[in-house]
């Protein structure tokens, strides 16, 4: 059990109530009974040896399905290279809860300060309501995208970093497309954490409110080749045109949280349109089939059909009619 994972169990730990958790000696086996998921204002330090984005994808999923609406600060790594950042899931995972229902005054992923690896030092805010049951959704036509928005951040280096990475970043994109802005944040003092970086999240939105994300971080302090802010802006901005190759509704990161969402929506056909499946996605296939014995119907989509991009898979299913139980009845 590495100490990522065993933070991970405490979290959840915290946001349930009546959980039972045993691990062997060794730290290769784990025995887990869970409890009610009870929600309120809570708090965790993440392990810095993942970001927030591990912890907060799992809350994502659980979060509306409390007892009590769900307010919890995180402190960690906000940015790294191997999970997706909460710049990234606060741009695309949020719009899509809205569309299953869950909005609101309360729904918001705020960061206070950023933390680099691999000493962190970020913490964020995420509050999400709670909601009895979940609308099903029809999300198949993606739509032309209208303009791109992006973060480019800067902690503990100079506040140019930013700027050079945000004038290569549009020397890619300013072809496509004229509606661009990409905001330059540069933290200083107490809430640019421990270590130094930079890096960048750009998104596309689609006239139908698709949003596709990607995103780029420098090699953490004292590890790998010093990157130039050139280099990763351009990159970043050929990796968002890969993500809008691929296309679908839904990014390749939120594809799991989405089938999740459409799984335990109402006895209702729900159906959306996705790129090619991630290995992330395929494995989540299988455990929705193993908890909730439910099968989507898989149509792939050709790109001559589509007139765009790359292979596109349509996904139907029928929710199972999941109603939170918890939820406090007011």
């Amino acid at each position: 059990l590495l100490d990522f994972e065993a933070s991970f169990i405490r979290l959840i730990d915290k946001v349930t109530n009546g959980s039972r958790i045993e691990i062997n000696q060794t730290g290769t086996s784990l025995y887990y009974q869970p409890g009610l998921l009870y929600g309120g204002s809570l708090e965790h330090d993440c392990s810095p040896s993942r970001s927030i984005g591990y912890y907060l994808e799992s809350l994502l999923c659980l979060a509306p399905f409390m007892k009590h609406p769900l307010k919890i600060v995180l402190r960690g790594v906000t940015n790294d290279q191997v999970d997706p950042s909460v710049d990234v899931l606060k741009a695309t995972a949020l719009p899509l809860l809205k569309k299953f229902g869950i909005d609101g005054e309360s729904l918001e992923i705020k960061i206070n300060r950023r933390g680099m690896p691999p000493k962190g030092g970020g913490e964020i805010l995420f509050s999400c309501p709670v909601r009895k049951v979940l609308q099903p959704v029809q999300f198949t036509d993606p739509g032309k995208i209208k303009r791109i928005r992006g973060t480019a951040y800067s902690v503990r280096v100079s506040p140019q970093m930013a700027n050079r990475m945000v004038e290569s970043a549009r020397g890619v994109l300013n072809k496509f497309l004229p509606d661009i802005y990409i905001y330059t944040d540069h933290m200083k003092g107490a809430s640019s954490g421990k270590s130094p970086g930079f890096g960048m999240c750009l998104t596309a939105e689609t006239i139908n409110g698709t949003i596709l994300s990607a995103e780029l971080v420098s090699n953490p302090q004292g590890q790998g080749a010093a990157v130039l802010p050139e280099e990763l802006g351009q990159n970043c901005a050929k990796l968002l045109l890969e993500e809008v190759y691929r296309g679908g509704c839904v990014d390749s990161t939120n594809q799991s949280l989405a089938l999740l969402l459409m799984t335990l929506g109402q006895r209702d056909v729900s159906k959306v349109l996705l790129g090619p499946l991630s290995p992330y996605t395929i494995e989540f296939l299988r455990h929705l089939r193993s908890f909730f014995q439910i099968m989507f119907k898989i149509e792939t989509k050709t790109p001559e059909e589509e007139h765009m991009g790359g292979e596109k898979v349509l996904m139907t299913c029928v929710g199972i009619g999941f109603s939170n139980l918890s939820k406090t009845i007011r």
